[in-house]
């Protein structure tokens, strides 16, 4: 049986799946942290909530990349990938904190694109700084 799971189609078939499991995890946690429905906005054509979740969407699976890289069991890339959800999650707030004079949210709702693609920006950018950390 150690021969199976040590197997690499096997091995990699179970990180892809954590992996999509966690993303579906973390996209739910998003959608309850926003005051828009993500896939409501995005049915309806919102280009801003699109690049947002977009972001979000890369940020996390690249977060999942280096996790996976630098970890050698499906347990520690959970560990180490919910982590750098966490902190990615922190960065939404912290976007959203710096910017006093409106709310993010309310505008990524609106259809703002330039606010939209900031934060698929800031989204992607911290998820390669999160990942390079990741040990």
């Amino acid at each position: 049986m150690a021969e199976f799971w040590s197997n690499t189609f096997v091995e990699t078939a179970a990180r892809y799946s954590v992996a999509v499991l966690c993303l579906v995890v973390f996209l739910v946690i998003f959608e309850l942290v926003t005051s828009y429905k993500n896939w409501d906005e995005i049915k309806k054509g919102n280009m801003s909530v699109a690049m947002a979740t977009g972001g979000k969407i890369f940020g996390i699976a690249n977060i999942f990349r280096y996790s996976i890289e630098h970890n050698d069991t499906v347990i520690e890339s959970i560990t180490w990938g919910g982590f750098g959800f966490i902190l990615l999650l922190l960065g939404y707030f912290i976007f959203e904190f710096l910017t006093p004079t409106y709310k993010i949210d309310q505008e990524i709702a609106n259809d703002n694109r330039a606010v939209g693609f900031i934060s698929m920006v800031i989204s992607v950018g911290l998820s390669f700084v999160i990942g390079s950390s990741i040990g």
